[in-house]
């Protein structure tokens, strides 16, 4: 190989070499800086919470509307006065008609009977709203007890659902990041091999000098290259 060759090879395997070293060595800072952000939104991540922990004890809604019913004693009342009224009423009429006390006995059942019609009447009105009172109060409950369960389920998914979208974003941006970081190693690899065999073509050249006696003998390799440039 004359000495324009081997000189251009030399200098060609250094060039290439040290460009190489350096493209590598870029792309290993570049590798870290990926590996730092990912270490950086690693340590940034949403905690994971629970998205139950506001879910709060509804019992203290639920309550008997049954549980204080009364006895509808005012029926009752009503009719000892109205019986107490009939007798009264029927011994003045006897005392004045003269009649016997058979009649007596009669009518006083007749109107008594009259009475408790009425106030069994009136009772059972009493006891029947007291019931639609506490049927309705039940209603209400129910209602108010679905509602405050929906709204607790529907915080619950919306707590589940920011999480999620949340998560979905910060792993795109690690698979993003840890890509990036990937392909920087992979290139100061190539880059690092590159390197290598350059220097390793420029330490042929030399080797290659040395062994055709370029160097001190047969006028030097200086003198054959600036002859051979002239």
């Amino acid at each position: 190989m004359d000495p324009i060759s081997i000189g251009v090879s030399l200098i060609g395997g250094l060039v290439s070499g040290f460009g190489a070293q350096k493209r590598a060595k870029a792309a290993r800072e570049e590798r870290r800086k990926y590996e730092d952000k990912i270490a950086g939104l690693e340590a940034s991540r949403q905690a994971i919470t629970d998205p139950y922990a506001g879910v709060k004890d509804l019992s203290s809604m639920i309550t008997n509307p049954f549980a204080n019913l009364q006895v509808a004693t005012k029926a009752s009342e009503v009719k000892a006065e109205q019986a107490d009224l009939a007798l009264a009423t029927t011994l003045d009429t006897l005392r004045a008609t003269g009649a016997g006390a058979g009649g007596a006995t009669a009518l006083a059942q007749a109107a008594l009977k009259s009475r408790q019609g009425i106030a069994a009447t009136i009772e059972q009105q009493e006891a029947q709203n007291a019931r639609l009172r506490a049927q309705g109060e039940a209603q209400v409950q129910a209602r108010r007890m679905a509602e405050a369960q929906r709204l607790q389920q529907a915080d619950v998914a919306g707590q589940r659902f920011m999480f999620g979208v949340r998560e979905q974003r910060e792993m795109t941006q690690l698979d993003r990041a840890s890509a990036m970081a990937a392909g920087a190693a992979q290139r100061a690899a190539a880059y690092s091999a590159q390197a290598s065999q350059g220097f390793g073509q420029a330490l042929g050249a030399g080797a290659g000098i040395l062994a055709g006696g370029l160097i001190g003998g047969q006028g030097g390799f200086g003198k054959n290259l600036a002859y051979n440039f002239k």
